[in-house]
């Protein structure tokens, strides 16, 4: 096969399977339809002489044709879009552009409001969503630029660049007069509470669980914003990092408990794809949440 026989679109097909390892799924993030990918598939399957992929449950396994092909592919596109790119500039005060940013609730709480004061005064016509996606999503909606960036602490993202903004503890939160609840707990003051857990947020449920305190959870939710309703109303106490500790005990209703645990700081990162390195519009967006959030020069380098 001669580089001249082969429609490049074809590899962007290939690329995308690859990654989401599903036809469907890959059909959705290229935004076309499962039977125009099928179709790529086969021109690119007679072009190789080999399947490439073979069905599996929930979706496909790559071939070692396919293994072989991805690394080349995906260097390639990444090359191509660099080129594409490095001519390009962005000017954030013509700009219309929509960035789309995962974030977790908590994240949004702790992030969105200085972001969208210092994009509404430089930017103006640049839009922001956020997304919630579940950890095992994120660096293939980076890769396929469903999102633009990540913020947050993100365990198993590796396969990104990153830049570590600042370091983050978790403590414990209740009602500001609870019965139980000391400035300093112990493991045996901690194993009297009863715990509302949040499931987007895994990291908390972790906690409790190397702590042993897993069947002590009264309340599982999916979101960190109505935290503080419920353990004013209740003895349930929660898990959850400083800062938006000290957002929800600001009125005087509840307070912040730092046990006694050997629980070390997590990284809360900002995350973009190396496919969007080069991209200016990205690279803006990145210098901004890091002189806006970096907690210092010196705790803030950058991580690979």
């Amino acid at each position: 096969m001669h580089i001249r026989d082969l429609d490049l679109n074809l590899l962007r097909v290939f690329d995308a399977v690859y990654r989401q390892k599903s036809v469907s799924r890959a059909a959705e993030a290229l935004g076309l339809s499962q039977p125009a990918v099928s179709q790529a598939l086969t021109r690119l399957r007679l072009l190789m002489r080999d399947a490439l992929f073979t069905r599996a449950a929930g979706g496909v396994l790559p071939t070692a044709a396919a293994d072989t092909l991805a690394h080349s592919v995906q260097q390639a596109m990444l090359l191509l879009e660099q080129g594409l790119h490095a001519s390009a500039s962005f000017d954030p005060a013509a700009a219309r552009r929509t960035f789309r940013i995962h974030m977790s609730d908590i994240g949004e709480a702790e992030f969105l409001p200085g972001l969208m004061r210092r994009v509404r005064a430089e930017a103006p016509g640049v839009r922001i969503e956020t997304h919630q996606l579940d950890y095992a999503e994120i660096e293939d909606a980076l890769d396929s630029g469903k999102i633009d960036v990540a913020f947050g602490y993100l365990p198993g993202v590796e396969e990104t660049e990153q830049q570590r903004l600042f370091m983050e503890r978790y403590v414990v939160l209740a009602r500001a007069d609870h019965p139980v609840l000391t400035a300093r707990p112990s493991q045996a003051v901690l194993a009297r509470l009863d715990y509302v857990v949040v499931r987007h947020h895994t990291e908390t449920a972790k906690v409790l669980d190397r702590l042993s305190l897993s069947a002590n959870v009264r309340l599982s939710i999916p979101h960190f914003m109505v935290i503080p309703a419920i353990v004013v109303a209740t003895d349930l106490a929660v898990v959850l990092p400083l800062r938006i500790a000290r957002k929800f005990a600001a009125g005087g209703r509840c307070r912040i408990a730092r046990p006694r645990w050997a629980i070390g700081e997590i990284a809360i990162a900002l995350h973009w794809s190396r496919r969007a390195q080069a991209d200016p519009g990205v690279r803006w967006l990145r210098q901004l949440a890091t002189l806006l959030f970096r907690e210092s020069p010196g705790r803030g380098e950058k991580v690979h």
